[in-house]
């Protein structure tokens, strides 16, 4: 069964920066599209970046472009959020999952696999 793991979270300050990993064995991350999820309390869950595989294609949403970036490591299985210019607003539990598909829309119906999150706090 596949399941993703994330991790690279913690308690950063306004305008810090963290990178998130998102880790999975028995699935390969060089094909199909990764997705970038968060869940803030008493929200609920929004897509963030995602990145299809098989050609490195983005998107993100708006309320990060120019501050996150998706980036993957086919040789560690591994894809990457480098998340700069960090404002309290993205507070959540981080998620990554996969469409097992080529989409890049951040829907989370058929996202799938999904992690136990990491914790992402910005605070002063």
């Amino acid at each position: 069964q596949v399941q993703f793991k994330e991790s690279g979270g913690g308690l950063v300050q306004p305008g810090g920066s963290l990178r998130l990993s998102c880790t999975s064995s028995g699935f390969t991350m060089d094909y199909y599209s990764i997705g970038w999820f968060r869940q803030a309390p008493g929200k609920e869950r929004e897509g963030v970046s995602s990145m299809r595989g098989s050609d490195g294609s983005t998107y993100y949403v708006d309320s990060v472009k120019g501050r996150f970036t998706i980036s993957k490591d086919n040789a560690k299985n591994t894809v990457y959020l480098q998340m700069n210019s960090l404002k309290p607003e993205d507070t959540a539990v981080y998620y990554c999952a996969t469409d097992y598909g080529l989409g890049l829309s951040l829907q989370e119906w058929p996202y799938a696999s999904w992690g136990q999150g990491t914790q992402v706090t910005v605070s002063s």
